[in-house]
């Protein structure tokens, strides 16, 4: 997405590009200039003295301007030329890739938008009252009938097919779209898809090499597998909660669907895996994701040292392995920042006007730091209270130390960074109107991934699904009639 931020980036580019012509066109005149001086019998020590001097001032300015706009790194990559071999021929790295999905409210959904964003055909099979994330407040404003936000995010880039599974017809039309799906995804308590005749047994008899996708709250085995698992529960059950909150306050839970949106990453990515195995064996195979088991795998290794009896006091946003580092309120608002090397102590110190504390042992290594955490939060903290947020994030970032402003995400979706990383894709809905739809994480330079479509309404793409298996319309009148699609 264009900005004023791209364009300079642009024309820097192109000065760059002239750096190296202007640098050889310097030399050669310095050397035909000694040259010539030497023929008119002129040269001299003071002649080749300035002679040298000119070229040294241009290879020294060139080198400059290359490091002048580009603090730190000394470089820059455009979007354009992150994109410059890109394909526009397909619809991403997974086209041609059949995904079939008999899921409900997010962890789910998740994994099968993913594998949607990648380019995957994924066709989402819910009853034909509709499941519970198109009910789900709050809904995007000025659309009419109401689209849910979680409808809206989770299941763009999907074909939607009204289908009652647990209708013997209907299970008849899931195991046909089975046998021509690479993937299946569920997120059903386990047994569930069983009593319905559509679990991997069932499909794998008609499709042997399908990767079959079962995700649920505690997974497919254990003491805790038949219990309903929703994502608050997981984290719950982690660990989690107990270390999210104020030190003083009760546990809190992840605003948003935390325990869902691992579970649905470590599904795709998992799916990927076994399909690469298909691909060099044949063979498929039952991926079992808990949100449990992604909880305890995200937890930074706290439960290794839960299991060693390490005790893990509740923090709240101190960091266990670095002082100073917090959330400071400033004179309009909070910024999060932190000393996270030792380096960076260096820098903070001179920026708190307190140099002498750069190199006082007292303070020079994290772990003395942390022994003095309360005194260092406090100089940070008495520091940002004097300033605004835009000042201190810019004083901090101009010293190479971590910052950022504690935003909202209405303040986040204005931020020109995130518009150009195009993580807000305005999207035609089917109801009318465009949505900013949260654009994908992962950017792939020869096969971009995008936002290709709005989540579809209910039963959207049934005739045509159903077309693709052969069932001709009189028949799918008949199944209407029955209440089966």
């Amino acid at each position: 997405m264009a900005s004023i931020h791209a364009v300079g980036r642009a024309f820097i580019a192109a000065l760059k590009m002239l750096i190296a012509p202007m640098i050889l066109l310097s030399i050669t005149s310095g050397i035909l200039g000694m040259r010539q001086a030497r023929e008119l019998g002129v040269i001299g020590a003071r002649t080749v003295g300035l002679y040298l001097l000119t070229m040294v001032l241009a290879v020294t300015l060139g080198l400059l301007a290359v490091n002048i706009f580009e603090p730190g790194t000394g470089s820059s990559l455009l979007e354009s030329e992150f994109f410059r071999e890109a394909r526009r021929d397909g619809m991403g790295p997974l086209a041609g890739l059949r995904v079939l999905e008999a899921t409900t409210t997010w962890a789910g959904p998740m994994c099968g938008c993913l594998l949607a964003d990648f380019g995957a055909d994924v066709i989402k099979v819910e009853h034909p009252a509709g499941e519970i994330a198109r009910r789900s407040p709050p809904f995007l404003p000025d659309t009419d009938p109401p689209v849910s936000f979680m409808h809206a995010t989770v299941n763009r880039n999907k074909r939607s097919l009204s289908l009652d599974l647990h209708h013997p017809e209907g299970r008849d039309v899931f195991l046909a779209l089975a046998r021509e799906s690479d993937v299946v995804i569920e997120n059903f308590r386990p047994g569930t898809v069983d009593r319905w005749g559509i679990g991997y047994a069932a499909v794998r008899a008609l499709r042997p090499d399908v990767v079959y996708v079962s995700i649920s709250g505690f997974g497919q085995w254990g003491p805790l597998h038949e219990q309903v698992g929703y994502d608050p529960l997981a984290q719950a059950a982690s660990g989690f909660l107990s270390l999210n909150g104020s030190p003083d306050g009760d546990p809190v839970k992840s605003p948003t669907f935390l325990a869902d949106d691992l579970a649905g990453v470590h599904g795709a990515l998992a799916a990927l895996a076994a399909l690469r195995h298909r691909d060099r064996t044949g063979e498929g195979q039952h991926v079992d994701v808990a949100l449990l088991d992604a909880m305890l795998f995200q937890s930074t290794g706290y439960l290794t040292l839960g299991a060693l009896d390490v005790e893990l006091p509740r923090l709240g946003n101190e960091f266990r392995i670095a002082a100073p580092a917090n959330v400071y309120r400033c004179s309009d608002g909070r910024i999060m920042t932190g000393v996270l090397l030792d380096s960076h102590w260096k820098r903070m110190a001179a920026l708190l006007g307190r140099p002498e504390l750069a190199e006082d042992p007292d303070y020079t290594t994290a772990a003395a730091r942390l022994a003095r955490r309360g005194e260092v939060d406090a100089l940070v903290a008495d520091w940002a209270a004097a300033r605004s947020v835009d000042d201190a994030v810019a004083r901090l970032t101009a010293a190479s130390i971590p910052a950022a402003p504690v935003r909202t995400y209405a303040e986040a979706a204005r931020d020109p960074h995130v518009a150009e990383r195009d993580m807000l894709q305005r999207i035609p809905h089917v109801e009318g109107g465009e949505i900013p739809l949260t654009g994908p994480a992962a950017k792939l330079s020869r096969t971009p991934t995008r936002v290709r479509g709005p989540a579809p309404s209910l039963g959207q793409h049934t005739d045509e699904i159903l077309a693709e298996l052969g069932i001709d319309a009189d028949r799918r009148r008949e199944l209407r009639a029955q209440g089966i699609v």
